[in-house]
């Protein structure tokens, strides 16, 4: 582990990194609930057109445990495939957690593939503290979101070209 409180996982995938950046962080709200139904219920746009200030929310299911996260885009750089997000309701805020931030950066590989490289720093709250199994169970979603992107855009070399 990074820090006390934070956590960092790496992805290797053999999608290029501007489709996978644009199909596993931009357009997840609309690819989720398509590819991971059994996680995401649906999601939406809540505020803004998808650039920096934009708020979506994800509606989960009964697999995690809580209903509802809304993420609003802190900062972005389509060109670099990187982007910063804060949680501004739900996923564990004001119950686990009182603030958390991920940052995520697709980087191109040797082969025309890519590494996913994703911080997340969080604030426990006040006499808490996340579990080694809260963080394993965290990385292992974020790995599931890019590997299901993948498959996508693998059986659809078309897509987010």
């Amino acid at each position: 582990m990074a820090s006390a409180n934070s956590w960092t996982v790496e992805i290797a995938s053999p999608v290029a990194a501007p489709r996978l950046f644009r199909a596993a962080v931009m357009d997840w709200h609309t690819l989720a609930p398509k590819l991971v139904s059994l996680v995401v219920a649906s999601a939406h746009p809540v505020d803004g057109e998808g650039g920096v200030g934009s708020v979506r929310q994800f509606n989960f299911t009964s697999a995690m445990p809580f209903s509802f996260m809304k993420e609003k885009l802190e900062f972005l750089d389509v060109d670099k495939c990187e982007c910063k997000s804060t949680v501004v309701e739900g996923g564990g805020l004001g119950v686990a957690i009182e603030s958390a931030t991920t940052h995520i950066k697709v980087e191109p590989a040797a082969g025309g593939g890519s590494v996913v490289k994703v911080k997340s720093t969080y604030k426990p709250l006040a006499g808490g503290e996340m579990k080694d199994d809260d963080i394993t169970k965290a990385k292992e979603s974020v790995t599931s979101i890019f590997k299901a992107a993948e498959g996508y855009l693998i059986a659809n070399p078309n897509a987010y070209n």
